[in-house]
């Protein structure tokens, strides 16, 4: 049984968008389906808006001195669906609680989770914001990791969803649904580097907030920790942070490697550093010396900063 992730129905073949058509993604259905088990899901059907039927748009509108955002048909600004779409996300929340996960389709003004196009009542363009689903989605389930699907052809912003993903899920499983001391500074040391590539301010934060676990109710602290720490590994781990974390692990080593093999790892480390190559080659040297060096046991192999996500999918080898 996969990783439980919620998906907009059309990028699995379903044919629910307005015009009868679906966008398939054969990465998403072909690749990602042996380790994600998906709820497909397309609002504007859960609303009843039936198949085909008119588009609907985003669009801006004034009132009592407020500014709002509303979808509305595209022909009939007076034609709304704002309420009901918030109203089936919070009927979706309700039954997303086990996931780990979400990939919304881009551009739609009810699944876009980023740059939507929104218009002015009149018609004009104007910039750009979240489809109304998504958005409150997003208010209801914050700590779920969500992307888009377009967006998850770039390698860094793929591999970035899919390790908050299995690490929500490492916490879903091992802390949220056991919340004890122990299973909270376990986590948090399998994540320390892992950490430290994504944000270190976060690492170091989240380090001290472990001091001291009766300072607050363990549920507080909890709480609080899974909120900082879903927040930093939305940044990316880019190669200046991942060679940081790198000269680290190879520190603990360092009486283990004979010079020859230290040398070696620093200039892998170095290629990689100067994007002469991507990091699974200075990771899986890494990782052979680990294995070779430490007890199953050892500190080092808990971190999953080395393998964060199943190797099957190669998304370090273009990173």
């Amino acid at each position: 049984m996969g990783i439980k992730v919620g998906i907009s129905a059309c990028l699995l073949g379903e044919k629910v968008r307005y015009n009868g058509g679906h966008k398939r993604s054969r990465y998403l259905e072909d690749v990602l389906s042996e380790y994600f088990d998906y709820t497909p899901i397309c609002p504007e059907m859960g609303i009843g808006m039936g198949v085909p039927r008119k588009p609907i748009r985003l669009i801006t509108t004034s009132g009592n001195n407020e500014t709002g955002i509303e979808a509305a048909l595209s022909d009939d600004n007076n034609v709304r669906f704002t309420q009901q779409l918030k109203d089936y996300a919070k009927h979706q929340a309700s039954q997303l609680t086990d996931s780990c996960g979400y990939i919304f389709m881009q551009k739609s003004p009810s699944c876009g989770y980023t740059r939507v196009k929104l218009y002015h009542e009149n018609g004009n363009p104007l910039e750009v914001a979240q489809g109304i689903y998504a958005a409150e989605l997003d208010r209801l389930l914050p700590l779920m990791p969500k992307e888009e699907a377009g967006r998850l052809s770039d390698a860094m912003i793929r591999e970035n969803f899919i390790t908050r993903v299995m690490a929500f899920h490492d916490w879903q499983e091992n802390v949220a649904s056991n919340i004890t001391s122990k299973n909270l500074l376990d986590f948090h040391v399998r994540y320390k580097y892992l950490l430290m590539a994504h944000h270190i301010q976060s690492y170091q934060i989240l380090g001290q907030s472990l001091s001291n676990l009766k300072a607050k109710p363990l549920n507080e602290i909890a709480h609080d920790y899974i909120t900082t720490f879903m927040d930093a590994l939305k940044h990316i781990a880019n190669r200046k942070k991942n060679t940081n974390v790198l000269q680290h692990l190879q520190g603990y080593l360092k009486n283990d490697l004979s010079a020859d093999e230290k040398q070696e790892m620093l200039e892998l480390v170095n290629q990689y550093r100067t994007g002469l190559v991507p990091i699974v080659v200075p990771l899986t040297l890494l990782n052979h010396h680990i294995k070779k060096h430490t007890d199953d046991d050892n500190y080092l192999r808990k971190q999953k900063y080395l393998n964060p996500h199943p190797y099957e999918l190669g998304l370090r080898n273009a990173i």
